[in-house]
């Protein structure tokens, strides 16, 4: 009997910008089903609600045409409990440069000593996107920029709505 290989690559999300879905799309090839999980994170004073953010990202997977192999969910709580949750045995997370790799080897670090059955994979960000940021695009987007290149067009209104630019 062969097990499924089931990833989970969570985050915030606010809003999902190309290079999550860069990592969306290249580590559903790497597992027979991934998890995106949502973070509810209130702590970061998120932009969009929970609801918003799950739709967009859920929007965005149907248009490159995984949702077949890709669940989006949101979570709160330990990551590794989500991970539990779902049957994960793989956390992916996405690095943009040094400065994430320091903290995700922080994070790493922290899960395996509560959850030393889950390992975590990193991919490095496609290099067009390693700038991309949510919270640089929602700044940009705050100052009246044009995030049309960091963000899909479906995710646009929804931006431009919470920042006052209908």
């Amino acid at each position: 009997m062969t097990s499924i290989r089931i990833g989970l690559y969570p985050g915030t999300f606010d809003p999902v910008t190309f290079g999550h879905l860069d990592i969306i799309a290249r580590s559903a090839a790497l597992f027979d089903r991934l998890v995106v999980a949502v973070a509810r994170n209130e702590g970061k004073q998120p932009l969009l609600s929970l609801e918003e953010r799950i739709g967009s990202v859920r929007t965005c997977v149907a248009d490159l045409g995984l949702s077949a192999s890709v669940e989006v969910l949101g979570f709160e709580g330990l990551l590794v409990d989500a991970a539990t949750a779902h049957g994960a045995h793989t956390i992916v997370r996405g690095l943009r440069g040094a400065g994430d790799f320091d903290f995700e080897t922080q994070m790493f670090g922290t899960n395996r000593r509560l959850a030393p059955g889950i390992e975590t994979v990193f991919l490095l960000a496609d290099e067009q996107h390693r700038s991309t940021a949510s919270r640089i695009v929602k700044e940009i987007a705050r100052l009246g920029g044009d995030i049309a290149g960091f963000v899909p067009a479906s995710v646009l209104p929804l931006v431009h709505a919470r920042v006052g630019r209908v």
